[in-house]
């Protein structure tokens, strides 16, 4: 017994941590933090967290209990990861072979229950990258390369395939699924139990299976300062594409088009973003 004793506790002294210094009023004694990951002082390590040697950690970035940060992650300020979130893991991709490709992430977001963000493939930028002031809810799945602006709320048990783009101020709702390529231009709704498998222009309402463009979102434009007006225009440019007999791409290529709404910043983002297309834009609810 005395043998066994004894080589438990050698065993158990060979896997303790390395003694790192860290603040221990912020990093509870049950968390891993491996030797090299580098964490500001007012940050908050919660029980049971595992952290990898190339994380790193800004001021008051709060992980309240069981996460796992691991491979090259960059993490801004004052973000706060709800129990059992996983970022940074491997993608979910036949062609990655470990290269050190990277997850970074803005400042001022919340990432509720089972939250997972894969790291980047050498297929695109090397990264994903999540912005700021953003609201990811329970179960949401952001994969690899997948780029997310700010002011974003992604409702919970949504999947973001690979290489997805999202704008800033999109809304997506609960237990939608996104396909790999896809982008969602800014202030764009999404309802809830949608498949996208085309991209959605700025400003516009879309949601089923498979996805189907429902008009504007007058709300979400009022909320970012649109005037009366310039959401008028951006209606009546709306109806006039679909009730034309023409493509949203054919559209936006007549001219006087163009000239009509020469002033109207939030139409040009539109006419752009048709025009730039890869994917095509999702067809119209008839």
């Amino acid at each position: 017994m005395q043998n066994f004793t004894s080589h438990m506790q050698s065993q158990s002294q060979s896997q303790s941590r390395p003694a790192i210094q860290f603040p221990s009023n912020n990093i509870h004694p049950t968390a891993i933090i491996s030797e090299g990951a580098k964490i500001a002082e007012s940050a908050v390590i919660g029980p049971y967290c595992i952290i990898g040697a190339n994380v790193e950690i800004a001021s008051d970035t709060k992980l309240l209990s069981h996460v796992v940060i691991d491979g090259h992650v960059k993490i801004g300020e004052n973000n706060t990861f709800y129990q059992f979130c996983s970022i940074g893991a491997p993608p979910q991709d036949l062609g990655y072979k470990g290269e050190p490709t990277r997850v970074e992430i803005g400042n001022n977001n919340i990432f509720r229950e089972y939250v997972s963000i894969h790291r980047g493939t050498l297929k695109q930028d090397q990264v994903t990258i999540i912005g700021n002031d953003s609201f990811f809810m329970a179960y949401v799945h952001i994969a690899h390369d997948v780029v997310i602006g700010n002011k974003v709320v992604i409702v919970n048990t949504v999947n973001l395939a690979g290489h997805v783009r999202v704008g800033d101020y999109c809304i997506i709702g609960g237990g939608t699924n996104i396909s790999q390529f896809i982008t969602l231009g800014r202030g764009a709704y999404i309802g809830g139990g949608s498949g996208i498998d085309k991209d959605i222009p700025p400003f516009c309402a879309a949601y089923g299976n498979r996805i189907h463009l429902k008009g504007i979102n007058i709300i979400g434009m009022k909320r970012r300062g649109y005037n009366r007006q310039c959401i008028s225009e951006v209606v009546d440019f709306y109806r006039t594409m679909e009730s034309s007999s023409l493509s949203p791409r054919a559209f936006v290529e007549r001219e006087e088009v163009i000239n009509d709404y020469k002033n109207n910043d939030a139409i040009q983002d539109l006419v752009q973003f048709i025009r730039s297309s890869e994917i095509g834009i999702a067809p119209f609810f008839t």
